[in-house]
Formats: C-alpha cells, sequence, structure tokens
C-alpha cells in the first residue's frame, strides 16, 4: 500500500463540507466529529445542496484541508469537485457519515466520528486510483450497470425508511423483475460479454463493496491500478436467485455466469441500462468507457504505528 510520507500537518485549518441534499449526515455524529477537530484547529463548515454551491466552495480552499463528511455519494460529489478545481493533490479528510460508506471501509477508516475525526487531524495520506469515463464524469469506488443500478434506484427511495439493508432489499426486488440486458463488455479490448447474452448485472470496480457492504469484487484493491471488472450472466428466475444467494455470502466469483477479470479500460455497449456510480443513479446510457487513472488523488488514513 503506498502511502505518502510528510505529509501530516497538524494545525492545518480546515474546511468541512456537508450535503445536507444527501440527507445521510447525522446532525449528532456531525457534531461529535466537529468538536474533535475544533479541539485542535481553527474549522469552517460549509453545507452545500448542489454541484454549484459545491464548486464555488472548494474553489476557495486558501491553502485549508478539504474535509467531507457523508456517504460514498457526498465523498463522489467532493472528490468530482476538487477535479474541476484542478486539487486533486489536496490530500481529502473523510468523516464517513453515509449509510454506505463503501469506500472508507475499504481503507479501514472508523466509522466512529470521533475516531474519523482524529485521522483527520493526524492521518497519512494514501493515493488511491480514479475511473474516468468518456462522458467527463469520475468514479472513486465503483460503477455498475443493469440489475445493481436498478437496485440502487429502489434502494434510494427506501433508505430513508431502512438505512443500510435499503440496497439488499432494492437487489431482492430487482432480481425478480429484471429481464436483463444486451450489452457487450470488453476489458482491454477483449470482450467479456459479446452481447448475445442477456447480461443481469456488469460492474466495474475501484474498491470492493458496494450498497454498504455487498462484496460485488471482493479481491479490488482501490491503488492497485486496475479496475475489478465483473459481469453477471445469471437471467433465468433460477439462476438469478441463485445468483443472489452466492453473492450475499461472497460465493459468486466461482459461478459459471460469473465473470471476474482486471482490466485499466472497461467499454460499454448496447441497449440502453442505467448507472449507478457511488451510489448515486445515472441515467440509461448506450455506451460508455472508464479508464483507470492510478494515483490520481488521496485520502487520509490511520497513520501506521511508529509513525
Amino acid at each position: 500500500m503506498p502511502i505518502l510520507p510528510g505529509c501530516d500537518d497538524p494545525g492545518m485549518a480546515l474546511l468541512v463540507v456537508v450535503n445536507r441534499s444527501a440527507g445521510t449526515a447525522d446532525d449528532e455524529a456531525l457534531d461529535t466529529a466537529l468538536d474533535v477537530l475544533r479541539d485542535d484547529t481553527d474549522v469552517e463548515v460549509a453545507a452545500t445542496a448542489d454541484a454549484a454551491e459545491l464548486d464555488r466552495v472548494l474553489a476557495g480552499l486558501d491553502g485549508r484541508r478539504p474535509v467531507v463528511a457523508g456517504g460514498d455519494g457526498s465523498l463522489h460529489a467532493a472528490v468530482a469537485a476538487l477535479d474541476r478545481a484542478g486539487a486533486l493533490d489536496r490530500p481529502l479528510g473523510v468523516l464517513p457519515l453515509g449509510t454506505g460508506n463503501d469506500l472508507a471501509r475499504a481503507l479501514g477508516l472508523p466509522l466512529d466520528p470521533a475516531a474519523a475525526a482524529r485521522v483527520v487531524l493526524g492521518g497519512t495520506a494514501r493515493p488511491l486510483d480514479l475511473l474516468r469515463d468518456d462522458a467527463g464524469g469520475i468514479v472513486v469506488n465503483a460503477v455498475h450497470a443493469g440489475v445493481g443500478a436498478d437496485a440502487g434506484e429502489r434502494a434510494h427511495r427506501l433508505k430513508d425508511t431502512l438505512g443500510a439493508v435499503a440496497y439488499p432489499v432494492g437487489a431482492a426486488v430487482a432480481g425478480v423483475t429484471t429481464p436483463g440486458w444486451r450489452l457487450r463488455v470488453e476489458v482491454d479490448g477483449t470482450a467479456v460479454a459479446d452481447g448475445g447474452t442477456p447480461v443481469l448485472m456488469a460492474g466495474v470496480c475501484n474498491g470492493p463493496t458496494i450498497g454498504g457492504g455487498t462484496a460485488l469484487a471482493p479481491d479490488a484493491r482501490p491503488d492497485d491500478g486496475l479496475a475489478d471488472v465483473v459481469v453477471v450472466t445469471a437471467t433465468g428466475p433460477a439462476a438469478r436467485a441463485a445468483f443472489a444467494a452466492a453473492l450475499a455470502t461472497g460465493r459468486h466469483a466461482g459461478r459459471e455466469d460469473v465473470v471476474v477479470v482486471r482490466g485499466r479500460e472497461v467499454a460499454l455497449s448496447g441497449e440502453p441500462v442505467g448507472l449507478d456510480a457511488d451510489g448515486e443513479l445515472q441515467d440509461p446510457v448506450t455506451a460508455r468507457t472508464w479508464r483507470v487513472q492510478p494515483a490520481a488523488w488521496s485520502v487520509l488514513v490511520p497513520s501506521a504505528p511508529g509513525r
């Protein structure tokens, strides 16, 4: 795991960004984290409601360290804004206060707000890969097409009432009602789905889990310069049920209707299919390509003992 030495800067002023429209940053947890931060340094909190506000806020860092409070969607939005501002070289602090926190879990960030705040104050910057698509978008953890996006759409409607179990419930419903999509998926120029057999799900993963802990690509590492690509062709009712059970127990990669490969460029084309990027739903597309940009940004993670 590559670590940038000498990135710790105790006492640096912080700019904490909260996405109020996301609805996942718990006020009590946020206050707990802010109390720890304010005991050590100057802290400004900016509550933003859309990308334009986030752009304005992060364009005015003025030497302060950016910190994002929220879940995977809020982290996605903050990294995209830093990218637009040309500020991806600034190590990002994360207070994982969302319902999913998939990338935070993969990085070993504590979910306790006080402990997470202490990592922001004394952590070490870990370089991470970024997925860039041909429409100008980015992905920090994972993007998936097909039933995964359908499940994400259903889970989005259930999140306020069901919390972290919204995704498994949404996936169960979507898996029963979705017939599949005719998609071609190429990884580094080699077809892993030819468009002839319906695809239930195609995932391009930087991190190992989606939906708050579902290990779609359990061996994925967000700093190895490669995307883990998972293509599922289990489209019959019995096959869908068996795949769902295998996914829940982490045994899906051994199924004949599941292909897992790694690569630097992934191209998807075919029938219009919805996307879910870092928990954020996107409009259906007929073609999209993602490329891995190694070590494009960095997150403050717990320092190794003795540092």
